[in-house]
């Protein structure tokens, strides 16, 4: 772990006494487990940094990235309000979950979906590409019948109801693992499909009712973030933690491609959205770390516009490699955030556990990430 010493402030004496590679982790908790999430953001990043830094008063903390909302769960910990933005539907489906309350009723619910499910007499199946090479005939025909039973339940039980049999399509697809995008064989029944569904919800009923902390408001916005603006964040912001997508590192929507579609989202629109997609960086005119720069440019006019004085924005960022040249992220924010009236308080680089997974490991091997720690002054909203 490498921090870098900026002038002395209570806030960099307070945060180098953390050790940000949590090497005594070992497991996550069951909230963090509801779905699968690549590159996952571990939850002891924003607990250390909502214990250390104050938030300043009537306000609330913002992740403009928020994946599968590990942020929002733990600014609820501490009883903060929250706002998460997302431009992958998945995302916001697991991070919506997470930080509701679980709606009454909700397993009974589960139990006449399921029936509903397995009474299904015949189902259209939705017009997806390669649909035969990765999802067997009667694999399709179930997952078809849970998504036509999930809709004619009531719109407060959908959520659960979607995420749940969002969690198992990898499994039951012919796709090896969530983090190996390989055709393989696998002995699974249509009964394996609604008994997955059906454990999941149960998984998911059980850990939200676990909760032993209050649920305080949380908004989840699913949108492009380089298209926001202040209106859409509406109130000030104390604290924005987030760890934005990077150039030519991992592909969101590629993990996610066909859980968007069995839900019926449009997994391309996703991708020719998506900050850093690696298909960006292979194209006719191909995008190059100057469009990222670009890009943080934008985040940071909003975070300018939405951040309160005496806030901060605190980033988690790799490095990329782009044709074989790295790219230092994290110095690249550290200049875009500076020009935009943040001054860098902490710097640390931080180990990333060889045992989290993902996709593009031959050409994005990421082992080391920074984090970096900006406060904002001077400025009223």
């Amino acid at each position: 772990m490498l921090i870098d010493r900026y002038p002395v402030s209570q806030e960099s004496e307070l945060l180098s006494q953390v050790d940000w590679d949590f090497p005594e982790r070992v497991a996550h908790s069951g909230i963090e487990g509801l779905h699968p999430y690549p590159a996952k953001f571990i939850s002891e990043i924003p607990r250390a940094l909502l214990e250390m830094l104050p938030l300043p008063p009537n306000t609330i903390v913002l992740d403009p990235f928020c994946g599968s909302g590990t942020t929002l769960v733990e600014s609820q910990r501490r009883g903060m309000q929250c706002i998460g933005v997302d431009l992958n539907p998945i995302a916001t489906l697991i991070t919506r979950v997470k930080a509701s309350p679980l709606p009454e009723g909700i397993e009974q619910s589960l139990v006449r979906v399921i029936d509903q499910a397995h009474r299904v007499d015949s189902v259209r199946i939705p017009t997806i590409p390669n649909l035969d090479h990765w999802f067997k005939k009667p694999i399709q025909s179930a997952l078809a019948a849970c998504m036509a039973a999930i809709t004619t339940a009531e719109a407060e039980y959908q959520d659960v109801l979607r995420l749940a049999l969002s969690s198992i399509i990898v499994r039951i697809s012919n796709q090896d693992s969530d983090t190996r995008y390989a055709a393989v064989s696998k002995n699974v029944s249509q009964e394996d499909v609604f008994s997955g569904f059906y454990d999941s919800a149960r998984k998911i009923v059980s850990v939200l009712s676990d909760r032993d902390y209050e649920l305080t408001p949380a908004e989840v916005i699913t949108s492009d973030t380089l298209e926001l603006s202040a209106d859409d964040i509406r109130r000030p912001v104390g604290m924005v933690i987030t760890s934005p997508p990077y150039p030519n590192a991992y592909e969101y929507w590629l993990y996610h491609k066909y859980r968007m579609w069995w839900l019926g989202y449009d997994p391309l629109a996703v991708k020719r959205r998506e900050i850093g997609a690696r298909a960006h960086f292979f194209k006719r005119n191909p995008h190059t770390p100057d469009h990222f720069n670009g890009q943080m440019t934008k985040i940071f006019k909003l975070l300018r516009s939405v951040v309160a004085p005496n806030g901060y924005a605190c980033f988690i960022i790799g490095r990329s490699k782009i044709h074989g040249r790295i790219v230092d992220n994290g110095a690249m924010i550290e200049s875009v955030a500076l020009a935009a009236g943040f001054n860098p308080v902490f710097k640390v680089e931080r180990s990333i556990s060889p045992r989290r997974k993902s996709f593009n490991l031959s050409h994005a091997n990421i082992k080391k990430e920074t984090l970096l720690v900006l406060h904002r002054t001077g400025h009223s909203l």
